[in-house]
């Protein structure tokens, strides 16, 4: 039997089409069983399953001193850059917006409770960095920040990361508290966005903690253990965000704002410097562009 040409290659592009709509379909649902999973449970318990994966990303990227004894620079950077990026569209996308669409329709101006509750967030880490000893990745030991201490130096490169993570925690917990809040724009979706935006930049910050201690001489074993230690407070403030935020319903415009303000503090006290400390401002500046469209991306497909 004769078939045109023309014909053939029409079915086959029909196919090649079907094919990729398929593909794209069950990715969907893929999605959607992942969020039926985590609906599944109460928001304090989807808040510590949240914590659970964001803390094992950072024991993830903390994994690679196994393999490595350091990392060229320049990816360093770009990493720093891209997890800025990512708490950057975290805290106006997930964490801002839905602040400000909560307050609508209250005594107060739509804007009070974000703004003072941004305010109070970076407050409140300016005061933990002044107090709590620590020291950024690649810094020398001189530069250490906080209070006058004899802590070694693992010890203060894990309190560092982990000043990063008690907001990231605290993010996502409140995240969870307000979808089960039932405020609309506040959804489970938009929480495992968030979740999973900060875990992706949570991979780096491991690196950045186990790949330094590495080169000072501490055995792969130890290097990775410090390296994942830093994130087991983004469980415990998980949960606590999503309590806070259930037994007192009126503040959760408040944190989450609060969580909003304490990420960008993180992210201009802390990354930005660290990023850029190689020397290498355009390759993390491109990091900064690529982690925000990811995390922007991530929120409008789960949220």
């Amino acid at each position: 039997m004769w078939i045109d040409p023309k014909t053939s290659t029409g079915l086959l592009m029909l196919s090649r089409t079907c094919e990729k709509h398929l593909i794209n379909a069950s990715r969907l649902e893929r999605l959607m069983d992942i969020v039926g999973f985590i609906e599944g449970y109460g928001p304090v318990q989807q808040a510590l399953i949240a914590g659970l994966f964001t803390w094992f990303m950072t024991a993830a990227g903390a994994a690679l001193v196994i393999f490595f004894k350091e990392l060229d620079r320049k990816v360093l950077d770009a990493m720093l850059g891209f997890a800025a990026g990512v708490m950057i569209a975290a805290s106006f996308w997930s964490l801002l917006s839905p602040s400000l669409e909560m307050s609508e329709g209250k005594d107060l101006p739509v804007w009070f409770p974000a703004l003072v509750g941004f305010l109070l967030g970076g407050v409140c880490m300016r005061l933990i960095d002044m107090f709590l000893p620590h020291l950024h990745p690649g810094a020398p030991p001189e530069e250490a920040e906080g209070v006058d201490n004899n802590w070694r130096r693992s010890m203060l490169l894990v309190s560092a990361i982990t000043l990063h993570n008690i907001p990231e925690g605290l993010a996502v917990g409140v995240a969870f508290g307000a979808a089960a809040s039932g405020f609309e724009g506040a959804t489970v979706g938009a929480a495992i966005a968030l979740a999973v935006g900060i875990g992706i930049q949570n991979f780096p910050e491991g690196a950045a903690v186990s790949l330094p201690l590495r080169r000072e001489g501490l055995s792969r074993r130890d290097s990775f253990l410090w390296g994942q230690l830093s994130a087991t407070v983004e469980p415990v403030a998980a949960v606590l965000g999503a309590a806070l935020v259930i037994v007192a319903t009126p503040i959760l415009p408040y944190a989450l704002a609060f969580a909003a303000g304490a990420m960008i503090f993180v992210v201009v006290e802390e990354l930005v410097p660290e990023a850029h400390r190689g020397g290498n401002g355009d390759i993390a500046t491109m990091g900064v562009m690529l982690g925000f469209a990811v995390m922007m991306v991530l929120d409008v497909a789960f949220g």
